[in-house]
């Protein structure tokens, strides 16, 4: 990544990685940003928490975690009450994470952020946040919330990734859960960003390529969830950009998607790799989304149409 002119180390805390995130946010941006952007960033990037220590699978998730940290860092007391998905007011919409995060604490033992756990349901977890926080600031619901995450992040990295745990009833290995974490904090940063005028930058290749992985080992399940059986057949996925790759993928859930060994498909899907993360994630069309289909293209058509099958609020 280039630095902005002058070199990064001449800026005072850059060394500090999220002060450096806010500044890789103009350093990638493509458009000029709104007028006192970037003052309100670096000042906010020079008042946030610094990442959570992780390596190996929960880094994904950290980054993630120190990005939406950032932003929020950077919001107004009017940016706090906009509203941004759903509804929610950034502040409902941290709860939610919060909400989301917490059954991954319940599931491996980390104290939770807000009241007792009432439910191991998304739905009935997040409408009690968002009366908890109800009588918080803002900045009291951001602290639990990042503290909430850090600890996840503090436990997973002593557990072995394949650990299987069923957060929400829901059965997979931890790493696949941080890996969706990942995944929603990420599309939700971006909500956040949209909607308060600050450019995003990409999370690093390094943590987009699996998430892709992910992504792409859930498409038997979100057909499986559509009603649709994909039999015996198979789709070769490829994902362009930064962090892509390349995956043969069966579409029978008694199978795993593996990288693309040149085996025989019945479909071939290319895109791009974000943009096919964030399909999954609930973002976009299927219909209208942007993809060179090859083969049998209904068959193509029905995996991207249910693609968001998993995707929540």
């Amino acid at each position: 990544m280039d630095r902005p002119a002058g070199g990064g180390d001449a800026i005072p805390g850059t060394s500090d990685p999220v002060t450096r995130l806010c500044l890789d946010v103009f350093a990638e941006a493509a458009s000029t940003p709104p007028p006192g952007a970037l003052a309100r960033l670096l000042s906010a990037a020079r008042s946030a928490r610094p990442p959570a220590s992780a390596a190996g699978f929960a880094a994904p998730f950290a980054a993630r975690v120190a990005a939406m940290d950032a932003l929020l860092a950077s919001a107004t007391p009017a940016d706090w009450g906009q509203k941004i998905v759903e509804g929610w007011t950034l502040q409902e919409l941290v709860a939610h994470l919060a909400a989301t995060d917490g059954l991954v604490a319940h599931a491996i033992g980390v104290p939770l952020a807000g009241p007792p756990l009432a439910a191991d349901e998304v739905l009935s977890r997040t409408a009690d946040m968002i009366a908890y926080t109800g009588g918080r600031t803002p900045e009291e619901t951001r602290a639990e919330w990042r503290a909430q995450a850090e600890a996840i992040c503090a436990r997973a990295a002593a557990m072995e990734p394949g650990t299987p745990i069923a957060p929400g009833g829901t059965r997979f290995p931890v790493s696949d859960h941080l890996l969706a974490r990942m995944l929603e904090t990420w599309i939700h940063t971006k909500d956040a960003a949209a909607v308060i005028g600050l450019p995003l930058p990409l999370p690093l290749a390094a943590h987009v390529h699996p998430t892709a992985d992910f992504c792409a080992r859930l498409i038997p399940w979100t057909m499986l969830l559509s009603g649709v059986d994909g039999g015996e057949r198979s789709v070769r996925l490829t994902l362009t950009g930064p962090g892509g790759g390349a995956w043969h993928v069966p579409l029978s859930v008694a199978q795993v998607a593996a990288p693309d060994d040149g085996a025989p498909s019945d479909a071939q899907i290319t895109c791009d790799v974000v943009e096919f993360c964030f399909l999954l994630g609930g973002r976009g069309t299927p219909e209208a989304f942007a993809a060179r289909l090859e083969g049998d293209e209904g068959l193509a058509r029905e995996v991207l149409r249910c693609a968001p099958a998993l995707s929540g609020p």
